[in-house]
């Protein structure tokens, strides 16, 4: 949204004191021409912007003037930063009040005709990321997780196995993915002498250190959760392993493209699909609703329970 990439503009601006329109649109991911009509529109509600030309040129705030932004604390910049990834500041009071604080001195700090937007798209839009028929995860330490992570702070934790066994540990907490609505923390274990993957919905206690801890240079968040994954999916597959093959039509097959496709083949005007569904039990109550569009090839003893299950379909409703 246009009103994002102003506020953004704000942002950088202000927090760098001088920007080119360049670094503006590869930061923003939008064009150079983008960008200057965006300061156009910034300059005619009244922000004094000056562009200067040359080497050390660029889009800078008139001297002396302020949008105040920096009123912002950098604890209030973290939950805006995690909204506009669509990470919501969910229901924890800690939360909510960072973001809810850190809006109303945005709004205060945005020329009159962008403050009347923000309001009207906080009455328009609502997020609401809750199932219809389970209640949500609770995370209850998730904030005290996010302050150490942000301030670089060892922490203890009592961490839950899945096995149901509790653990002291030391961490130090490098850094918070989200993967489907799940939170993980990426830490040090001091005990274990590595970087390990902790489901934060387990820790059953955490307590934040005076201890500072500073993340090695080389290491990329980023880096790091997309090997675990990739470790933790070739784990899984080498354990839980149950190839079943799927015979549909081609138009029907983004019922089966939501599982885990090992392979496809062509077979006329339909497709042989190779899936994986983990184990026999598992693999009996993924099939059931393909059955409507798909038939169930192999391996034998899925097929078969799947005959059973339609012969007791019929008998039950002739």
């Amino acid at each position: 949204m246009r009103l994002h990439r102003l506020i953004a503009i704000l942002l950088l601006i202000e927090s760098r004191g001088k920007m080119k329109a360049n670094e503006l649109s590869v930061a923003l991911e939008t064009s150079v021409r983008s960008i200057y009509r965006d300061i156009d529109v910034l300059a005619e509600s009244g922000i004094p912007l000056v562009t200067t030309t040359g080497p050390n040129g660029g889009i800078s705030l008139m001297e002396g003037y302020t949008v105040n932004l920096r009123r912002l604390h950098g604890e209030e910049v973290v939950q805006l930063f995690l909204t506009g990834m669509g990470i919501p500041a969910g229901g924890s009071g800690g939360t909510s009040l960072l973001l809810k604080n850190a809006l109303l001195k945005l709004e205060a700090s945005l020329p009159a005709p962008y403050q009347q937007d923000i309001r009207t798209a906080q009455s328009r839009f609502l997020f609401d990321d809750t199932p219809w028929w389970s209640a949500q995860t609770v995370v209850p330490y998730l904030e005290a997780l996010r302050r150490a992570v942000w301030r670089g702070r060892k922490i203890v934790v009592e961490y839950c196995k899945v096995n149901g066994e509790s653990s002291l540990r030391k961490l130090q907490p490098y850094g918070l993915i989200v993967k489907q609505g799940e939170w993980y923390l990426a830490a040090y274990c001091e005990q274990a002498g590595e970087i390990r993957s902790f489901k934060c919905e387990r820790f059953t206690a955490v307590t934040i250190l005076e201890e500072t801890f500073i993340v090695p240079e080389p290491f990329s968040l980023q880096e790091y959760w997309e090997q675990a994954a990739q470790t933790f999916i070739q784990t899984s597959r080498a354990r839980e392993f149950y190839p079943v093959v799927i015979r549909i039509h081609a138009s029907y097959q983004e019922y089966v493209q939501r599982l885990e496709v090992m392979n496809t083949a062509s077979a006329g005007e339909c497709q042989l699909i190779t899936v994986n569904m983990y184990d026999y039990t598992t693999a009996c109550e993924q099939v059931l609703p393909l059955l409507v569009h798909a038939e169930i090839m192999e391996p034998p003893e899925l097929r078969e329970y799947v005959s059973n299950q339609v012969m007791m379909w019929n008998t039950m409703y002739n």
